[in-house]
């Protein structure tokens, strides 16, 4: 061999050994992913804590110069959070400890609206979402110059008015806040599909649906599943319903086999119809009470009404509320600025700065809100001592479930060892007390359902922006058996007027949150040691069933749901069984009351 040869042959050999040691040497360890993952959360600690502080800001005191700020804060985490989730990607097919594995797939579906890698449009998509944010904050109806009605003041109308034109016209009032989104929300949605995509995800809804330790269409089919557990409970509720509204109303308002008038069911939204209870002219056996009467009795406000609440939880073991959470929380709407009245609970620095934002009203229903509200709180401070990515609920449905188990427990039994109820109601007919029930947690399912499988069809394309509106009714019609008082149009743009729409909230957490809160309450109250029909239970007081609950709540999300509601329940499959075994009574009531009429509704052409 020429020696010329010879040297470029080991020349070249080199070359191929120093590659091959520098790709080796390139190749990242176990010990670099979990140095860049403690990097990661520590900068995510910082960012996530300003940005609370903006949000907090920008809904207590909506201006344009809050919601720039707020909308400068979530770009800046939501870029951070995209630059990670894109660095994480060099550790992809490292074999990593669960524990690790588990905070890499949460870093890269921790963001609810994904934003683009391009700075530019990032910004532009959370400008676009404070705005949104915003505008819902600020809306009114004004029937005159001088009387104009916020969204309390509208829920505290449709609370109590039963004047089916008055009604009517509120409700076209409110939604006319959605409108002037429309644009706006398609153009958010084409920025955030971007995000999801960059990301290495179909759109947004299936990042959404990717969060739930399953594959998405597996998810998909686990939500029909429990839908079609229930459906035959809310059939029979829709039916009882409609047929006391059209003798209350006539049929020409509520035909008797058409489907239910949307602003006749006492919300805004008829997500719940708890508030038409006195209309169905139900005769009631045992001595009744009304919670908001109860509560007015004792001259409570505002605050009053939420050391109740956080008594609950205290009575069960939990250590109270820090002071910050008083002097922090708004819990009434001043009189001097519009602020975002949405029920919300709030952790401003995922360790004891805890809060509660509510336009509280002195009623039943708010006292029920509260309970759900404060369940947040003492799910957030027990699992902070959780890393950032595990600070979080199971799924999302378990955050909304916790306080809506203690809500379930606000049984006569429970308001006479408050003081609230001077002694309780003596008889044997639960029915009544069903029946509200059901109102509020069976009418809500398939609302709970139709929010994000419309907001599903609209990231993926199926749902087009001119048909917005148009798919919408669609989907409330073929779930809820309800369609909007008058006939409405590509004009409009109904879902703005929900809050979670322009507030960028999955919402099928609620009806997970309603499937699970049974299972949770079912099992407080065996290890409370209660014996007897499910719907009478409390769990007030029991410390056994607050220790059971506590090891769920402090393991946040750092194991798979289904081990989380193993550690409470005993099973790894959420169901509704529970649910329905605590509302049999109403479903053998409610099929008598029903027997000859028609179940389900005619679609008029």
């Amino acid at each position: 061999m020429p020696a010329e040869d010879f040297m470029n042959r080991f020349v070249l050999l080199l070359l191929l050994f120093s590659l091959a040691v520098q790709a080796q040497a390139a190749k990242p360890t176990v010990a670099d992913a979990e140095e860049f993952m403690k990097q990661a959360e520590a900068r995510l600690t910082e960012l996530q804590v300003k940005t609370n502080r903006a949000s907090w800001v920008q809904e207590n005191f909506i201006t344009d110069d809050t919601q720039a700020l707020a909308a400068d804060a979530v770009d800046q985490i939501t870029g951070a959070t995209t630059e990670l989730a894109e660095q994480a990607k060099r550790f992809d097919g490292l074999q990593l400890p669960p524990a690790l594995a588990r905070k890499f797939m949460l870093l890269r579906l921790s963001l609810v609206a994904p934003g683009p890698k391009d700075p530019a449009l990032r910004k532009e998509m959370t400008t676009i979402a404070a705005s949104l944010d915003g505008d819902y904050g600020k809306g009114k109806y004004c029937r005159k110059p001088d009387d104009c009605l916020d969204i309390t003041a509208i829920e505290r109308l449709m609370t109590t008015s039963h004047d089916p034109k008055e009604l009517q016209d509120v409700w076209l009032g409110w939604h006319k806040v959605g409108a002037p989104m429309r644009d706006r929300y398609a153009r958010f949605v084409e920025l955030s599909n971007q995000g999801a995509r960059e990301m290495g995800f179909q759109d947004t809804g299936a990042m959404w649906r990717s969060n739930y330790d399953m594959a998405p269409d597996q998810f998909s089919a686990e939500l029909e599943r429990l839908w079609q557990q229930v459906r035959p409970l809310y059939m029979s509720l829709h039916t009882y319903v409609r047929a006391r509204l059209s003798r209350r109303y006539g049929p020409d308002v509520v035909p008797p086999n058409g489907p239910l008038r949307a602003d006749l069911l006492g919300n805004p939204w008829a997500q719940q119809w708890d508030n038409i209870y006195p209309l169905l002219g139900v005769p009631e056996k045992t001595a009744s009470f009304e919670v908001t009467d109860l509560l007015k009795a004792k001259n409570l406000d505002a605050k009053g009404m939420v050391k109740y609440g956080e008594g609950f939880f205290t009575s069960l073991g939990f250590a109270p509320l820090p002071s910050t959470f008083w002097e922090r929380s708004l819990f009434t709407k001043p009189q001097d600025r519009d602020v975002v009245c949405h029920a919300s609970a709030w952790d401003i620095d995922n360790q004891d700065d805890l809060r509660v934002k509510m336009c509280i009203q002195v009623r039943g229903v708010d006292f029920v809100t509260l309970h759900h509200e404060l369940g947040h709180n003492f799910y957030q401070r027990a699992y902070k001592n959780q890393p950032l990515l595990f600070e979080n609920g199971a799924n999302d449905g378990f955050h909304e479930a916790i306080g809506d188990a203690v809500a379930l427990a606000i049984t006569p039994e429970y308001l006479h060892k408050v003081g609230l109820l001077e002694k309780v109601p003596a008889g044997e007919d639960d029915i009544p007390q069903l029946l509200k029930q059901a109102l509020d947690r069976v009418a809500f399912l398939p609302f709970g359902l139709i929010i994000d499988q419309w907001r599903w069809k609209v990231f993926s394309g199926e749902i087009k922006p001119a048909d917005y509106n148009k798919a919408w009714w669609d989907l409330r019609l073929k779930y809820e058996g309800i369609a909007p008082p008058v006939p409405r149009s590509e004009t409009d743009f109904d879902p703005g007027a929900k809050y979670h729409v322009p507030g960028n909230v999955p919402y099928t957490r609620y009806f997970l949150a309603h499937i699970l809160e049974f299972q949770f309450y079912r099992a407080l109250c065996q290890a409370s040691g209660y014996k007897g029909p499910l719907n009478r239970c409390t769990f007030y007081g029991s410390k056994e069933a607050g220790a059971k609950f506590n090891k769920m709540l402090e393991m946040g999300q750092s194991k798979p749901w289904p081990d989380a509601l193993y550690a409470l329940t005993g099973e790894r499959q959420m169901d509704a069984g529970a649910m329905l075994e605590y509302f049999a009574p109403l479903q053998k009531w409610l099929d008598e009351q029903n027997k000859s009429k028609q179940v389900g509704w005619k679609v008029s052409q």
